[in-house]
């Protein structure tokens, strides 16, 4: 029933997202995935692009075309198959998806999105690992640190880190039910910036890029034509703008009281 409600999130959420919503991508010499929204340099190829856009901020929607993937997108669901960075943690994903009710792939999309699954990847804020978690962050989830061990080296763990992350991310979607782009949103820039934006996609660019590029990813791997069928209706609108080059953020300094503390675990992933 949690997945159910997750794909029915999805299927809405995508069935209005932005149009010519594209993923450019590339794998490197090391094996790490890198995703963008728009072609970065020369060594993003197009993976996807999807249909017309709409004025959010007048609430003009333009009706969405269908999304296609490109013939460069085989090469991106392979790197899921043969990817050695993506295999050493799979499992993790798998089995934090099962306890708390998240998309597995979701959980590719973002970590894709994120740090291309690698484990030591650091932002220049300080985010760390695969999920890109804020020390902070993960000290209100119960991550301590040690005199041997801080919290940033905790975080490159690939079980702590995808647990840490898929328990922020859930309660994310339940703090802004029905509205998956908003949450994602909150993992980038911060669940504050959200909501002084009116629980609308913050004027950021680069979070703007990251919610579509996590989204078309998440359409890829998950087609809507497999969560459709789990029924619901899309919303009437949906806030999001065009993108542009991505940055990792999570939760900024001072924004932790607008979260929901550290608790016991939640027996659902939304609220409805």
């Amino acid at each position: 029933m949690r997945r159910l409600a997750c794909a029915v999130l999805f299927a809405a959420a995508l069935a209005a997202s932005p149009a010519r919503a594209e993923v450019w991508g590339y794998v490197d010499e090391k094996g790490v995935a890198h995703f963008a929204a728009e072609q970065l340099d020369a060594r993003y190829e197009l993976f996807f692009r999807g249909g017309e856009s709409f004025d959010t901020a007048e609430g003009v929607q333009t009706p969405r075309e269908v999304a296609v993937p490109t013939k460069s997108a085989s090469k991106l669901l392979a790197y899921f198959d043969i990817s050695p960075s993506y295999k050493q943690v799979k499992h993790h994903l798998r089995e934090a998806s099962r306890e708390h009710g998240i998309d597995l792939e979701l959980l590719q999309a973002l970590i894709a999105t994120e740090s291309g699954f690698d484990t030591a990847a650091v932002s220049p804020k300080g985010a760390v690992g695969l999920m890109q978690i804020m020390p902070a962050t993960a000290e209100r989830y119960g991550v301590r640190g040690d005199g041997k061990t801080p919290v940033a080296r905790k975080l490159v763990d690939p079980r702590t880190n995808v647990r840490t992350g898929t328990r922020y991310l859930r309660d994310l979607i339940r703090m802004f039910p029905g509205r998956l782009e908003l949450a994602l949103a909150a993992y980038n820039a911060g669940e504050g910036a959200v909501q002084r934006a009116g629980n609308r996609i913050p004027n950021y660019r680069e979070t703007q890029n990251y919610v579509k590029t996590v989204m078309q990813l998440y359409g890829m791997l998950k087609p809507p034509a497999m969560t459709a069928s789990s029924g619901g209706s899309p919303p009437k609108r949906v806030q999001m703008e065009l993108p542009g080059p991505a940055a990792r953020r999570n939760l900024p300094p001072g924004m932790a009281a607008a979260a929901p503390p550290p608790g016991p675990e939640a027996e659902t992933v939304l609220d409805y």
